[in-house]
């Protein structure tokens, strides 16, 4: 049974982590690489997906030591397979591009439009800020997995 002050604690903790390792512990190198085709970008990728995975697990592990949060380890462990594997496939960008042209030709008309505004227009040097529809469909993708590890971990107290 999921109890709504650990899916809260648990949530939060994997929240603010996931908002520390995407922004100040990811390297430049790995948001530059990360989404390139071949082993570089895999590699790249599982390096920020691995630290992401070990900051958030830090993050649960003190939330349940300040607040005596029951978190139990077999769902914890899974919570954050399902974490990493949803964070690494729309890090490698060409996955969640996909689902948003599937989207935009079957159900939610423009969605493809909306992941490239923002980014430089064709034939221009621009150079666009951080609010992409890029950036805001990838941390929304995110933030979904977040509730759905934090279900997860907080179901098996």
């Amino acid at each position: 049974m999921v109890t709504a002050g650990l899916f809260a604690a648990v949530f939060a903790a994997m929240y603010a982590a996931h908002q520390v390792a995407d922004h100040w512990v990811q390297t430049p190198r790995q948001a530059a690489v990360k989404g390139l085709p071949g082993w570089p970008g895999r590699r790249a990728c599982a390096g920020h997906v691995a630290a992401l995975t070990v900051t958030a697990a830090a993050a649960i592990a003190v939330t349940a030591a300040v607040t005596g949060a029951p978190v139990r380890l077999l769902p914890a462990v899974l919570g954050l397979a399902v974490n990493a594997a949803s964070h690494y496939a729309a890090d490698r960008r060409r996955p969640l591009l996909a689902l948003a042209e599937w989207l935009g030709a079957t159900v939610v008309p423009g969605k493809a439009e909306f992941w490239h505004l923002g980014g430089p227009r064709p034939g221009r040097d621009d150079n666009p800020g951080l609010g992409t529809g890029a950036y805001a469909l990838d941390q929304s993708w995110h933030i979904a997995w977040l509730f759905a590890s934090a279900l997860i971990i907080a179901g098996g107290a």
